[in-house]
């Protein structure tokens, strides 16, 4: 653990593979940003890895004002041991007072290890992060300006705010999708440190003999026009309807955990709590009911049409336009008109 430091800079952990940056950690670039003006401190980017220069000038253009750099060759695949030893270091050097990471395999990974070796506090998966100040019950003192980081809990039922005022740095994972891309500036400059911090083969217990990558098979993310469907398809056969009308429009197919677990349609395609958060133009939610864990992924669309039979189910809440009726009338129709208007 180190001393609060009020003055701490705000950190995002950039995270890069085959030298190219993980997009989480270019969305907790523009989060940082708020929360670090907020506290009127420097917003700062941390970047391990080897022959990854171009990465740090990227990183200011999307907004870091300082970018930590460490390159070793033992830097190049990422583990567990020598990243951390690498965070550790710099937190321990630098004293930054909150440090973000993406909730990604490698960040769900790094982080718990980080906070354990620096004895602070760590929230995972938050789906929003907020400057204010917090009064614990039973005090009269008032902390100002601690991080609150937000989150879904007890299966998405309520939302959790959590708070860390005596274990420093604050420290967060961010779920992917649920923070706006900032918009790249190319003429944005970052002050590049270069770090340095004593490495050697001991700190990589692992030789990594090949490494697979499957590719998704869908990026949700960047779908400006989302088609999900949920159990109320009834099957996979008719699961094709969300496909067909996806096809009509120009969008992807999504689902929800319940007709994922159903095995309408593969994993890569849910969305909500469970899944990936999106924000399209266009959602349109199809025989799935509205639970929390799914609305929490799509709630952020500019536009949702909601298609169920049930005129009383909890999406049609949140829906701008709602249409209750069986969905192998309305979906065949709605292609139909589609498709003429072409």
């Amino acid at each position: 653990m180190i001393e609060v430091n009020r003055d701490g800079e705000v950190w995002v952990f950039a995270e890069q593979q085959d030298g190219k940056l993980n997009e989480v950690s270019l969305e907790l670039l523009g989060r940082g940003k708020v929360l670090a003006d907020k506290l009127s401190v420097t917003m700062a980017a941390v970047l391990p890895g080897y022959e990854v220069n171009s990465l740090a000038d990227e990183l200011g253009a999307y907004g870091a004002e300082k970018v930590y750099l460490v390159q070793d060759p033992l830097l190049h695949e990422y583990q567990t041991t020598s990243y951390a030893k690498v965070l550790c270091n710099l937190i321990t050097r630098h004293k930054p007072q909150i440090v973000l990471y993406g909730a990604t395999a490698i960040g769900r990974d790094l982080a718990p290890r980080i906070a354990s070796a620096m004895r602070a506090g760590l929230t995972a998966d938050c789906t929003d992060l907020l400057i204010e100040d917090f009064k614990p019950p039973r005090s009269d003192q008032v902390h100002k300006n601690l991080l609150q980081q937000i989150r879904p809990a007890f299966g998405g039922n309520i939302i959790a705010t959590i708070v860390n005022y005596d274990r420093w740095p604050q420290m967060a994972t961010v779920r992917e999708g649920v923070m706006p891309l900032p918009s790249r500036n190319g003429k944005l400059k970052a002050e590049i440190i270069p770090e340095s911090v004593e490495l050697s083969p001991e700190y990589l217990p692992l030789k990594i003999l090949e490494r697979h990558t499957e590719q998704r098979k869908v990026n949700l993310k960047a779908s400006r026009i989302i088609v999900a469907g949920g159990a109320g398809l009834g099957s996979r056969e008719n699961f094709r309807l969300v496909w067909d009308l996806a096809n009509a429009l120009g969008g992807a197919p999504g689902a929800s955990r319940a007709a994922v677990d159903l095995g309408f349609i593969d994993h890569d395609y849910q969305v909500g709590q469970t899944g990936t958060t999106v924000r399209p133009a266009l959602y349109i939610a199809v025989g799935i009911s509205g639970a929390v864990q799914h609305c929490a992924g799509m709630s952020q669309s500019a536009k949702i049409v909601a298609i169920n039979n049930d005129p009383e189910a909890p999406i049609f809440q949140m829906a701008h336009y709602g249409i209750a009726g069986d969905l192998n009338d309305v979906i065949p129709m709605l292609i139909k008109s589609i498709k003429e208007r072409k």
